[in-house]
């Protein structure tokens, strides 16, 4: 009841300057700072006593009822919490949740189902946990490895496709125009433009620009998530682009030569190695001009 006078007190500027440095110093001052933010636009209509009093007046009882002024308080504040709780919940339900990896960095999360998702550096996942159970999609920028969780079908939303999937694990990535799904456990259905088909365990699809080519996998989960960057039929832009994200560097190419196409491995932990693999495939000397900054000449 104490704490509960000290915020109507404080919501009608009525506190002392004692309980007012009390009361900022409290652990819940932040949370009531901004519901009352979000209410201040909020207009509690002015008590009409004679009204009331009339009112009273007219009714035959034997003893009117008298309800004390300093309720009003009461009442706004009892107010301001239904309200804060209801924008609490639209905050954690119903506005769409992000979760970010930046250049240089992994990020493991689980969804409201405590479906696993491991986002790889440069990516993004947008999805709301609202009825996450009966509708479970979300839109996807970048790569990320899922462990789903068995449920209703689970649905992975990219600028260039869907992912289709019930409980299964399996990769997906969007880059620029290429689209890669890869199957690790159970089926997964893709789409990519007017064209549907479903992936086994150990298959894999890759689409550039409308060109489709299946793959055959023998890893058990994605090699990025072992710090090993993997490539398969790749042009030297799409694989500097990666390294960047990975060690999130600039790099400047300075060469002729951008169609070959690069199968294999590079480490995402030594980029001293992945420069020396790079450099010895495509005939090129890499330089650092900076810690962040690397140039590719041709020899």
């Amino acid at each position: 009841m104490k704490k509960d006078r000290l915020l109507a007190k404080w919501l009608n500027d009525d506190l002392s300057p004692d309980e007012l440095a009390a009361f900022e110093a409290s652990p819940d001052f932040e949370k009531y700072q901004k519901i009352k933010n979000y209410t201040a636009h909020l207009e509690v209509g002015d008590l009409d006593e004679n009204a009331m009093l009339s009112s009273i007046l007219s009714q035959k009882k034997t003893a009117p009822k008298v309800v004390p002024l300093h309720k009003r308080w009461m009442f706004r504040a009892a107010a301001i919490f239904v309200l804060a709780l209801g924008i609490t919940f639209a905050l954690k339900f119903l506005v769409p949740q992000t979760e970010t990896a930046n250049y240089g960095e992994k990020t493991t999360f689980l969804l409201p189902d405590h479906s696993e998702v491991v986002l790889n550096s440069g990516s993004e996942i947008n999805y709301k946990k609202w009825n996450w159970d009966n509708n479970r999609h979300l839109e996807l920028k970048g790569e990320a490895y899922f462990k789903v969780a068995k449920g209703r079908r689970f649905e992975v939303h990219t600028n260039l496709g869907k992912v289709s999937v019930l409980g299964t694990q399996f990769n997906v990535k969007v880059r620029k125009n290429r689209f890669d799904v890869v199957c690790y456990e159970g089926r997964v259905k893709v789409n990519y433009a007017n064209t549907q088909l479903l992936l086994t365990h150990g298959q894999s699809v890759s689409f550039e620009n409308g060109k489709q080519t299946n793959i055959k996998i023998r890893s058990l989960k994605p090699e990025w998530t072992e710090n090993q960057i993997c490539f398969y039929k790749e042009d030297i832009k799409s694989l500097l682009d990666e390294v960047e994200r990975q060690y999130n560097i600039k790099i400047e190419l300075n060469t002729k030569d951008t169609t070959s196409l690069f199968t294999g491995k590079l480490p995402s932990k030594n980029l001293d190695i992945a420069l020396k693999i790079i450099s010895t495939t495509y005939h090129l000397e890499a330089k650092k001009v900076s810690k962040n900054k690397i140039i590719f000449d041709e020899k």
